[in-house]
């Protein structure tokens, strides 16, 4: 078995950064696990099953990219998975000081190892809020989020 390269993140919306980093990390370890957070802390602008729906929707006909939900502890996710290991993008120092923290915090809980990318300078200033905000203002989406995943948002009433 190929150990799978596991991207959690709430993805209200997917991005074209986080498809930049899915994509390099199936290429790094064959496949790539994108895994939706359920977190019922967050705010988040799109449901549960709307951000599913727009993570499929970007990775549509890739057979090395899996999208996944999580509803619990991202640490039991990934010790359930098996021979995997999480993969995070960093834009800066500051990703990275958090990331870090929750690389550690994952690797007590679940025995996991956390990957650490810098994100692609090309897609690297994208963020899901500055997404969120294109999306409130009406503003065009193209080249911050995925052609798959456009589409399906303009399928949605907001």
């Amino acid at each position: 078995m190929t150990r799978a390269a596991i991207l959690p993140g709430t993805y209200d919306p997917i991005t074209c950064g986080h498809t930049s980093l899915a994509c390099r990390a199936a290429a790094l370890f064959g496949r790539a696990v994108v895994v939706v957070m359920n977190n019922t802390e967050k705010r988040t602008l799109f449901s549960f099953e709307e951000r599913l729906a727009l993570a499929r929707a970007a990775f549509a006909g890739r057979a090395d990219v899996e999208v996944v939900g999580c509803a619990g502890l991202l640490a039991d996710f990934a010790a359930d998975y098996g021979d995997a290991v999480l993969v995070k993008g960093v834009r800066d120092a500051r990703d990275f000081a958090y990331e870090a923290n929750l690389a550690e915090i994952n690797r007590r809980l679940g025995g996991v190892e956390t990957l650490l990318l810098p994100a692609d300078p090309a897609v690297g200033f994208i963020s899901s809020t500055f997404v969120r905000e294109l999306i409130k203002y009406h503003k065009p989406l193209t080249g911050y989020v995925p052609d798959g995943a456009i589409e399906t948002i303009k399928g949605l009433k907001r």
